[in-house]
């Protein structure tokens, strides 16, 4: 297990976009040779297209190793195990999301009003957990530790900010907990595959919850 990360800036300290990426799981990834970056871009792209195939649990790591074109030995020096790979995926998935909410074009990234940026948010962050749904359940933290794990805390941080921008007199850093709750994996799990709504429901959903919650007309 690695060293803890470093605890996540108050709401209202400035932060750069690479701070809050650093708050990211598998942080040694920047230090790797050149030629294992690349060898675990190609598990890493091997595996998510196998997941998307077959799902999970249909997954070994002999057929990601074959998929990649690298020995199987590479596969467990560089994961560990499988679980170890089904969750380099995930963050893999949740750092391409970061990067995209913190320095990608707007109304995602910065360079539009705050309440556009939240609606891009709930949409991007909706349509990232109804991809990946096996795996975030997969990866579910525990009760004590769900909402301190480094992925959960800067998207608390992003949607705290953008809150503090669009009603500055609510309490931000709670209503972004409010917010948050209703991009939780098993709940979109539930509503999707238990009740039947379609993924683009949840979304225009997100979007009218931020409008109530910012005052912002229809």
């Amino acid at each position: 297990m690695s060293a803890a990360p470093p605890s996540a800036p108050m709401p209202q300290e400035p932060v750069e976009p690479q701070q809050l990426l650093r708050l990211g799981l598998d942080d040694d990834e920047p230090c790797l040779r050149a030629d294992a970056a690349r060898n675990r871009a190609r598990l890493l792209e091997a595996a998510a297209s196998l997941v998307a195939a077959r799902g999970a649990d249909g997954v070994t790591m002999e057929e990601v190793a074959a998929a990649a074109g690298v020995g199987k030995g590479t596969v467990f020096r560089r994961f560990g195990d499988r679980t170890g790979l089904l969750m380099a995926l995930l963050d893999h998935s949740e750092k391409k999301l970061q990067a995209a909410f913190l320095t990608g074009p707007p109304p995602l990234g910065p360079g539009a009003p705050p309440v556009e940026r939240l609606r891009a948010f709930g949409r991007a962050a909706l349509r990232r957990t109804v991809e990946d749904l096996e795996l975030q359940l997969a990866a579910e933290p525990d009760a004590g530790r769900r909402f301190t794990v480094p992925p959960y805390r800067v998207r608390l941080h992003h949607v705290t900010l953008l809150l503090r921008q669009a009603v500055p007199d609510a309490d931000c850093e709670l209503l972004a907990h409010t917010l948050l709750a209703r991009l939780d994996p098993a709940l979109v799990h539930h509503l999707v595959h238990g009740c039947g709504m379609a993924p683009q429901r949840l979304e225009d959903a997100w979007v009218e919850l931020v409008d109530r919650v910012t005052g912002t007309p229809a």
